[in-house]
Protein backbone atom coordinates (compact mmCIF):
# COMPACT_ATOMS: atom_id res chain seq x y z
CA UNK A 1 0.00 0.00 0.00
CA UNK A 2 1.29 3.45 -0.89
CA UNK A 3 1.30 5.81 2.09
CA UNK A 4 -0.02 9.13 0.85
CA UNK A 5 0.41 11.46 3.83
CA UNK A 6 1.95 11.64 7.27
CA UNK A 7 -1.60 11.92 8.57
CA UNK A 8 -2.56 8.60 7.03
CA UNK A 9 0.49 6.99 8.64
CA UNK A 10 -0.52 8.30 12.04
CA UNK A 11 -4.08 7.09 11.60
CA UNK A 12 -2.95 3.60 10.60
CA UNK A 13 -0.42 3.36 13.41
CA UNK A 14 -3.06 4.40 15.90
CA UNK A 15 -4.94 1.27 14.89
CA UNK A 16 -2.07 -0.95 16.03
CA UNK A 17 -2.55 0.07 19.63
CA UNK A 18 -6.19 1.10 19.82
CA UNK A 19 -8.16 -0.26 22.73
CA UNK A 20 -11.50 -2.05 22.28
CA UNK A 21 -14.11 0.49 21.26
CA UNK A 22 -17.87 0.53 21.09
CA UNK A 23 -18.27 2.49 17.86
CA UNK A 24 -21.19 1.22 15.82
CA UNK A 25 -22.85 -0.64 18.71
CA UNK A 26 -25.81 1.72 18.98
CA UNK A 27 -27.00 0.88 15.48
CA UNK A 28 -25.91 -2.73 15.29
CA UNK A 29 -29.49 -4.09 15.08
CA UNK A 30 -30.26 -2.15 11.88
CA UNK A 31 -28.47 -4.67 9.67
CA UNK A 32 -30.37 -7.54 11.25
CA UNK A 33 -33.67 -5.74 10.80
CA UNK A 34 -32.78 -5.52 7.11
CA UNK A 35 -32.01 -9.24 6.99
CA UNK A 36 -28.27 -8.66 7.14
CA UNK A 37 -25.43 -9.37 9.54
CA UNK A 38 -23.42 -7.71 12.32
CA UNK A 39 -19.68 -8.22 11.85
CA UNK A 40 -17.05 -8.13 14.60
CA UNK A 41 -13.54 -6.96 13.79
CA UNK A 42 -10.54 -5.74 15.76
CA UNK A 43 -9.09 -2.24 16.03
CA UNK A 44 -5.50 -3.46 16.36
CA UNK A 45 -4.76 -5.55 13.26
CA UNK A 46 -3.21 -3.13 10.75
CA UNK A 47 -3.55 -3.60 7.81
CA UNK A 48 -6.34 -6.18 8.17
CA UNK A 49 -8.54 -4.15 10.52
CA UNK A 50 -7.80 -1.00 12.47
CA UNK A 51 -9.41 2.12 13.83
CA UNK A 52 -8.82 5.20 11.68
CA UNK A 53 -8.75 8.17 14.05
CA UNK A 54 -9.22 10.62 11.17
CA UNK A 55 -12.57 9.23 10.10
CA UNK A 56 -13.67 7.62 13.39
CA UNK A 57 -14.29 4.35 11.55
CA UNK A 58 -12.97 0.83 11.38
CA UNK A 59 -11.09 0.10 8.17
CA UNK A 60 -8.59 -2.36 6.69
CA UNK A 61 -8.35 -5.25 4.24
CA UNK A 62 -10.69 -7.64 6.09
CA UNK A 63 -13.23 -4.88 6.62
CA UNK A 64 -13.19 -4.13 2.90
CA UNK A 65 -13.39 -7.85 2.07
CA UNK A 66 -16.39 -8.58 4.28
CA UNK A 67 -18.22 -5.55 2.88
CA UNK A 68 -17.49 -6.68 -0.69
CA UNK A 69 -18.61 -10.25 0.03
CA UNK A 70 -21.77 -9.05 1.78
CA UNK A 71 -22.59 -6.73 -1.10
CA UNK A 72 -22.20 -9.59 -3.58
CA UNK A 73 -24.36 -11.82 -1.36
CA UNK A 74 -27.04 -9.14 -1.07
CA UNK A 75 -26.62 -8.76 2.70
CA UNK A 76 -26.80 -5.55 4.69
CA UNK A 77 -23.74 -5.33 6.93
CA UNK A 78 -22.62 -3.37 9.99
CA UNK A 79 -19.14 -3.68 11.46
CA UNK A 80 -18.41 -3.16 15.14
CA UNK A 81 -15.12 -3.07 17.02
CA UNK A 82 -14.47 -6.17 19.14
CA UNK A 83 -11.31 -7.10 21.00
CA UNK A 84 -9.48 -10.04 19.40
CA UNK A 85 -9.90 -12.28 22.44
CA UNK A 86 -13.64 -11.50 22.54
CA UNK A 87 -14.39 -12.23 18.88
CA UNK A 88 -15.32 -15.92 19.18
CA UNK A 89 -17.22 -15.50 22.49
CA UNK A 90 -19.17 -12.60 20.98
CA UNK A 91 -20.01 -14.74 17.96
CA UNK A 92 -21.13 -17.81 19.88
CA UNK A 93 -23.46 -15.85 22.20
CA UNK A 94 -25.02 -13.96 19.29
CA UNK A 95 -23.66 -10.45 19.81
CA UNK A 96 -22.23 -10.60 16.30
CA UNK A 97 -22.99 -12.80 13.28
CA UNK A 98 -19.62 -12.89 11.53
CA UNK A 99 -15.94 -12.34 12.32
CA UNK A 100 -13.78 -10.50 9.79
CA UNK A 101 -10.26 -10.26 11.22
CA UNK A 102 -6.75 -11.65 10.96
CA UNK A 103 -7.84 -14.85 12.72
CA UNK A 104 -6.32 -18.00 11.26
CA UNK A 105 -8.28 -21.19 10.64
CA UNK A 106 -7.20 -23.88 13.13
CA UNK A 107 -8.61 -27.28 14.20
CA UNK A 108 -9.26 -25.95 17.72
CA UNK A 109 -11.33 -23.06 16.35
CA UNK A 110 -13.12 -25.32 13.89
CA UNK A 111 -14.44 -27.28 16.86
CA UNK A 112 -16.25 -24.15 18.07
CA UNK A 113 -17.12 -22.10 14.97
CA UNK A 114 -17.46 -22.53 11.21
CA UNK A 115 -15.29 -20.98 8.52
CA UNK A 116 -16.10 -19.87 4.99
CA UNK A 117 -13.85 -20.65 2.08
CA UNK A 118 -10.50 -18.80 2.41
CA UNK A 119 -10.13 -15.18 1.37
CA UNK A 120 -6.38 -14.96 2.12
CA UNK A 121 -3.52 -16.97 3.64
CA UNK A 122 -0.29 -16.12 5.48
CA UNK A 123 2.15 -17.32 8.14
CA UNK A 124 4.08 -16.00 11.11
CA UNK A 125 7.24 -13.90 11.37
CA UNK A 126 9.94 -13.59 14.02
CA UNK A 127 11.21 -10.11 14.88
CA UNK A 128 14.12 -9.27 17.19
CA UNK A 129 16.08 -6.15 18.12
CA UNK A 130 18.46 -4.86 15.49
CA UNK A 131 21.48 -5.45 17.73
CA UNK A 132 20.59 -9.16 18.08
CA UNK A 133 22.95 -10.99 15.70
CA UNK A 134 21.38 -14.40 16.35
CA UNK A 135 19.82 -16.61 13.70
CA UNK A 136 16.31 -17.97 14.14
CA UNK A 137 15.48 -20.42 11.34
CA UNK A 138 12.72 -22.00 13.41
CA UNK A 139 10.71 -21.43 16.57
CA UNK A 140 12.73 -23.94 18.60
CA UNK A 141 15.67 -21.52 18.44
CA UNK A 142 13.62 -19.08 20.54
CA UNK A 143 13.61 -21.39 23.57
CA UNK A 144 15.28 -19.67 26.52
CA UNK A 145 14.21 -16.27 25.17
CA UNK A 146 11.40 -14.03 26.35
CA UNK A 147 8.98 -14.13 23.45
CA UNK A 148 5.87 -11.99 23.01
CA UNK A 149 2.77 -13.17 21.15
CA UNK A 150 -0.83 -12.01 20.92
CA UNK A 151 -3.26 -13.59 23.37
CA UNK A 152 -5.78 -15.91 21.75
CA UNK A 153 -3.75 -16.22 18.55
CA UNK A 154 -2.53 -19.33 16.78
CA UNK A 155 1.03 -18.10 17.30
CA UNK A 156 0.89 -18.76 21.05
CA UNK A 157 0.02 -22.39 20.28
CA UNK A 158 2.83 -22.68 17.75
CA UNK A 159 5.38 -21.42 20.25
CA UNK A 160 4.17 -23.94 22.84
CA UNK A 161 4.31 -26.76 20.28
CA UNK A 162 7.92 -25.78 19.50
CA UNK A 163 8.85 -26.06 23.18
CA UNK A 164 9.40 -22.34 23.81
CA UNK A 165 9.10 -21.97 27.58
CA UNK A 166 8.89 -18.22 28.21
CA UNK A 167 5.96 -16.93 26.15
CA UNK A 168 4.40 -13.66 27.26
CA UNK A 169 1.00 -12.77 25.88
CA UNK A 170 -0.29 -9.31 24.99
CA UNK A 171 -3.53 -7.84 23.71
CA UNK A 172 -1.96 -6.48 20.53
CA UNK A 173 1.22 -6.46 18.47
CA UNK A 174 1.92 -2.78 19.11
CA UNK A 175 2.48 -3.48 22.80
CA UNK A 176 4.63 -6.50 21.97
CA UNK A 177 6.88 -4.53 19.64
CA UNK A 178 7.11 -1.66 22.13
CA UNK A 179 8.33 -4.01 24.87
CA UNK A 180 10.74 -5.61 22.41
CA UNK A 181 12.23 -2.19 21.62
CA UNK A 182 12.49 -1.43 25.34
CA UNK A 183 14.33 -4.68 26.09
CA UNK A 184 11.51 -6.28 28.06
CA UNK A 185 11.32 -9.04 25.45
CA UNK A 186 13.95 -10.80 23.37
CA UNK A 187 11.74 -11.61 20.39
CA UNK A 188 8.23 -11.31 19.04
CA UNK A 189 6.27 -13.78 16.96
CA UNK A 190 3.10 -12.93 15.11
CA UNK A 191 1.25 -12.17 11.90
CA UNK A 192 3.82 -11.64 9.15
CA UNK A 193 1.78 -9.07 7.14
CA UNK A 194 1.03 -6.98 10.23
CA UNK A 195 4.65 -7.03 11.43
CA UNK A 196 6.02 -6.19 7.98
CA UNK A 197 3.50 -3.38 7.66
CA UNK A 198 4.49 -1.97 11.06
CA UNK A 199 8.21 -2.06 10.27
CA UNK A 200 7.65 -0.48 6.87
CA UNK A 201 5.40 2.33 8.12
CA UNK A 202 7.40 3.21 11.25
CA UNK A 203 10.77 2.83 9.47
CA UNK A 204 12.20 1.81 12.82
CA UNK A 205 15.86 0.87 12.96
CA UNK A 206 15.52 -0.67 16.40
CA UNK A 207 13.93 -3.92 15.21
CA UNK A 208 14.51 -6.39 12.39
CA UNK A 209 12.82 -9.43 10.92
CA UNK A 210 14.67 -12.74 11.08
CA UNK A 211 14.93 -13.37 7.32
CA UNK A 212 16.13 -16.95 7.80
CA UNK A 213 12.93 -17.90 9.65
CA UNK A 214 10.96 -20.49 7.70
CA UNK A 215 7.30 -20.41 8.64
CA UNK A 216 5.22 -23.51 8.26
CA UNK A 217 2.49 -23.74 5.68
CA UNK A 218 0.56 -20.57 5.01
CA UNK A 219 -2.59 -20.71 7.09
CA UNK A 220 -6.02 -19.66 5.92
CA UNK A 221 -7.93 -16.50 6.76
CA UNK A 222 -11.68 -16.83 6.30
CA UNK A 223 -14.87 -15.19 7.43
CA UNK A 224 -16.10 -16.93 10.57
CA UNK A 225 -19.66 -17.75 11.55
CA UNK A 226 -21.57 -19.73 14.15
CA UNK A 227 -21.83 -23.51 13.93
CA UNK A 228 -24.67 -24.78 11.81
CA UNK A 229 -25.34 -21.58 9.81
CA UNK A 230 -25.40 -23.57 6.56
CA UNK A 231 -27.57 -21.24 4.53
CA UNK A 232 -25.45 -18.21 5.43
CA UNK A 233 -22.24 -20.14 4.80
CA UNK A 234 -23.42 -21.21 1.35
CA UNK A 235 -24.44 -17.67 0.50
CA UNK A 236 -21.07 -16.28 1.57
CA UNK A 237 -19.08 -18.98 -0.19
CA UNK A 238 -20.95 -18.36 -3.43
CA UNK A 239 -20.10 -14.67 -3.14
CA UNK A 240 -16.44 -15.36 -2.30
CA UNK A 241 -16.06 -17.65 -5.32
CA UNK A 242 -17.56 -14.99 -7.58
CA UNK A 243 -15.21 -12.17 -6.53
CA UNK A 244 -12.08 -13.84 -5.14
CA UNK A 245 -10.00 -13.38 -8.29
CA UNK A 246 -11.33 -9.88 -8.95
CA UNK A 247 -12.61 -7.69 -6.13
CA UNK A 248 -10.92 -9.57 -3.26
CA UNK A 249 -7.63 -9.73 -5.19
CA UNK A 250 -7.89 -5.98 -5.80
CA UNK A 251 -8.42 -5.31 -2.06
CA UNK A 252 -5.43 -7.49 -1.18
CA UNK A 253 -3.24 -5.55 -3.63
CA UNK A 254 -4.53 -2.19 -2.42
CA UNK A 255 -3.51 -2.98 1.16
CA UNK A 256 -0.08 -4.23 0.11
CA UNK A 257 -0.57 -7.82 1.31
Amino acid sequence: MTLRTAGSRRAMLAGLGASALTAGCTRRSEARRAGGVVVGSTATGVPFSFYDVRTNTLTGAMVDIVKAVAERAGLAVEVQVTAFSALIPSLTVGKIDLIAAAMLRTPAREAVVDFTDPVYAYGGAVVVRADDAGRYPNLARLDGRRVGAQVGSRFVDQLAEAGVGDVRTYDNLADILRDLRLGRLDAAYGDEPIIRYYLRVTRTRALRLAPEFAAGAREEVCLILRKGERELAARLNTAIAAIKDTRIAEIVRTWGL
